[in-house]
């Protein structure tokens, strides 16, 4: 009986993104999972695509056929096709986004075209044709299209081409290329025969001899071990292959930035602490159960979570069973990536976007084929190809770097819920500042909560002080550091200690006016003021990448004259190494960790103590083990609170615990400074004493209050265009669309519409942007009604060039 696949294909619009049908050619091993090439539309044009099933069909006659196979094998399992079809239901997305989204972009692929005469094609009379001809004949090989165009000045997909293909004159062809191949090493062997050196059924010379002896003790080797351990040129096992008494052939090699190596420490000798222990054995106990369960582990900042995770990964690894393990930045990585090598050895995975391409679909292919039992990454790494996943561990769980903002829009906790699910696996959330929705769910009982409430060892909580900004002098070298906090630092250089100070704001100066008319000097495609970077000159958006000269005139009264104002990152490193000399001062922000493993050589520098005072954005709060930093300033407390967002007060108070969490985590006594203009906030106070209960406590009846998560599902949706007018038009359309749909047809659906209004940021790069938010119940009724809106929106001819985006984890207050 005939084979169908079912495909879904690259580049579909939402309006006709589905699952199309296309017949099998005789022959084809096409499996669910493998991606193919398939005429779409009515042009026949090839597109990609990736078959999520294979049928039997009597009726496949009048269906197109599939055009060629790319993967021999399947890219991804049947779990995996599952979560493609759960993403696209909960996030919005395409098939294809999602398909994306679980494969490494190293991994893709392009399609080449290629021509050539057809055999014994007369010479066309038509000067025009007569070019193709004449220069297709001079190559007697078929020629690239990008060359054949090139050569000939033509248009992709000419006319000329196409008639001279409708009359038989040329042949077109097409090819799948990989963008990046595989990593290839040359190995060489004996001969099948030959076992011992009398078979060599050839005279042998000595290097020739040497060669075959390495080869009789070792089996194989690489082409390059063969040539350094016998001492020989290739051309002596050219020979030897030549005559028959040697092969080469080749094998896959995986590209790594990290070395590879054994473990040198056993996580089991890990010495617990009694709550440290208590928290590991239940989780053991979770983890056996084989039942998908979610558990957080709540504790102080430096109260070790991360020897209970290694231990609990052991014992999980014993069990035969694989472990995902998650951090929310690249930053984090580096120390983490170091001690999970130090306990696993290579049996440790690295999936982030700091690698190269090659690098990452090489750790992506290694997992897939079993290499590793251990994944540590960023965000993408719950998309690892691992199979029988006993824990996933996702640690400070409630960074907002764990949501994509891209399509899919999903949040690596809600992925890894549903993995773990699949797999009857343990999900461990971790924090000393966890989100609002998971601590409220561990206490309802949903998760299981674990705390630590001791810092480990001899290490204690840091004392805060909280400093006015109102009532204190700025130092008469600097506009940013208070005398107190001067002086501290001066202290911390006497004695031989390390220095954090946090201020989230990068550049030189954040705000450049007109000194006359008092005019701010704006980006032309975003409605955000342009930031001073002292590093290069110029003023810069941090949206777009728009640059301009800071000496260019005003657009208002002309005058060249600015005032510039407001400090970052540059202004503060600049005025610490005039305060302090003799101090080795380190900024870290996102103009110095943009090369190549910057961070990590930043972190070893910090560690082998070649800087006195680390001054950066939110990079160097969090997660980070330095036992000589023994004092943290925190420079601008209000700027982080007031963000227009429900969560701007946990995200605060997060940050300032986080940052202050840095300071006293070995032996020495810690002090943390909180510079603000609010003291008498309450976010600060609680942060100051580490007081997640107490800020848990108000928090929550703040969200019941104004029903925002947990009590509800915040569900954003965004309208983008060119043109203003249109873009509110279209929002005010879809507005009256889903509330004329929720009557008629969702009645008693729990729905509260906010908006819609201009977003925060009106005009980014060059688009503006409207949006709404629904506090809603996220269930099956929901996305059935936000779909059947969404499919009704991208119907509209009037509505076109507005782009429609629907985020399931809106985060803002609008």
């Amino acid at each position: 009986m005939p084979l169908v696949a079912r495909v879904v294909v690259e580049n579909a619009a939402q309006s006709f993104d589905k699952i199309y049908s296309y017949r099998v050619p005789e022959g084809m091993p096409v499996r669910p999972g493998c991606r193919v090439t398939a005429p779409f539309g009515a042009g026949n044009r090839t597109r990609f695509g990736l078959a999520v099933a294979v049928e039997e069909e009597p009726d496949a006659a009048g269906l197109k056929p599939l055009a060629t196979l790319v993967d021999p094998e399947p890219l991804l399992s049947d779990k995996l096709l599952s979560l493609v079809f759960w993403l696209r239901d909960n996030t919005f997305c395409t098939y294809f986004d999602a398909v994306k989204a679980l494969l490494p972009p190293g991994i893709g692929v392009e399609l080449e075209y290629t021509y050539e005469l057809s055999k014994d094609a007369p010479a066309p009379e038509d000067p025009e044709e007569r070019r193709v001809y004449d220069y297709l004949a001079g190559r007697g090989k078929p020629v690239r299209e990008e060359a054949l165009l090139a050569a000939l000045g033509f248009e992709r997909d000419a006319p000329v081409l196409r008639e001279l293909c409708a009359r038989g004159t040329l042949q077109k062809a097409q090819e799948v290329r990989r963008r990046v191949l595989d990593g290839k090493l040359v190995m060489v062997r004996l001969d099948g025969e030959i076992g011992e050196l009398s078979d060599v059924r050839v005279k042998l010379t000595s290097k020739q001899k040497a060669v075959v002896e390495l080869l009789l003790q070792v089996g194989e080797a690489s082409l390059k071990e063969v040539c350094y351990f016998a001492a020989v040129g290739k051309s002596v096992v050219d020979r030897l292959v030549s005559a028959g008494a040697a092969r080469l052939f080749t094998r896959e090699i995986y590209r790594s930035p990290y070395a590879e190596g054994p473990a040198r420490e056993d996580a089991a000798a890990i010495v617990l602490t009694e709550e440290q222990n208590a928290a590991f054995e239940r989780l053991c106990g979770l983890a056996d159960s084989r039942e998908a369960r979610t558990a957080l582990l709540y504790g102080v900042t430096g109260s070790g979570k991360t020897e209970v995770f290694l231990r609990t990964i052991r014992h999980v690894l014993d069990g035969g069973r694989g472990v995902i393990m998650m951090v929310p930045e690249i930053s984090l990585t580096p120390q983490m990536i170091d001690r999970f090598r130090r306990y696993f050895g290579g049996r440790v995975a690295v999936l982030h976007s700091g690698l190269s391409m090659t690098e990452r679909l090489d750790e992506w292919k290694r997992i897939k084929n079993g290499g590793a039992s251990i994944v540590v990454g960023t965000r993408s790494a719950v998309f690892a190809p691992m199979e029988n996943i006993g824990l996933i561990v996702i640690d400070e769980e409630q960074e907002g770097t764990y949501k994509s903002e891209m399509s899919p829009r999903y949040h690596a906790r809600d992925v890894a819920r549903f993995r773990a699910a699949q797999e009857g696996a343990l999900l461990l959330l971790a924090s000393a500042t966890p989100s609002v929705e998971s601590f409220h769910r561990a206490r309802e009982g949903r998760y299981e909560l674990l705390t630590l409430k001791n810092r480990y060892g001899a290490a204690r909580l840091p004392d805060v002080a909280i400093l006015d900004m109102a009532a204190q002098p700025l130092g008469a070298q600097s506009a940013s550091l208070s005398e107190q906090l001067i002086t501290e630092l001066q202290r911390n250089l006497d004695a031989g200690e390390q220095s954090i100070l946090l201020l989230n704001r990068r550049g030189y100066n954040t705000l450049v006016k007109c000194a006359v008319c008092s005019t701010v000097a704006t980006c032309p495609n975003c409605s955000v003021a342009l930031t001073y970077h002292s590093a290069n000159g110029h003023l810069m958006c941090h949206y777009c990448g728009y640059t301009a000269r800071p000496d260019e005139s005003c657009p208002t009264c002309g005058n060249k004259f600015r005032r510039f104002s407001g400090a970052g990152t540059q202004k503060v490193e600049q005025e610490l190494c005039e305060l302090f000399p003799d101090a080795r001062v380190l900024r870290m922000d996102m103009d110095t960790t943009m090369a190549r493993f910057s961070h990590e050589k930043h972190f070893s520098d910090i560690l082998a103590g070649k800087y006195d005072i680390i001054i950066g954005t939110q990079m160097v709060a969090k997660g980070l083990d330095f036992p000589n930093v023994t004092l943290v300033g925190v420079l601008s407390a209000d700027s982080a609170l007031y963000a227009q967002d429900y969560r701007s007060f946990e995200r605060a108070f997060s940050l300032f615990t986080q940052v202050v969490g840095r300071s006293g985590r070995a032996e020495k006594a810690g002090r943390a400074y909180i510079q603000t203009f609010t003291p008498e906030n309450p976010v600060i106070a609680l942060a100051a004493a580490q007081d997640y209960d107490g800020f848990y406590a108000e928090e929550i009846d703040s969200r019941r209050i104004h029903l925002y998560p947990p009590f509800c599902d915040m569900v954003g949706i965004g309208f983008s265009g060119l043109a203003y007018a249109k873009t509110k038009e279209a929002a005010r359309q879809f507005l009256a669309e889903f509330a004329r749909r929720a009557k008629a047809d969702y009645a008693g659906l729990p729905l509260r519409v906010l908006g819609p209004c201009e977003s925060q940021i009106v005009k980014l790069a060059g688009k503006y942007r409207f949006r709404m938010a629904v506090k809603c119940r996220y269930d099956k009724r929901t996305r059935a009604l936000l779909r059947g809106t969404a499919d009704w929106y991208f119907s509209q001819p009037a509505l076109r060039g507005v782009t429609l985006t629907v985020d399931p984890k809106y985060e803002s207050s609008i």
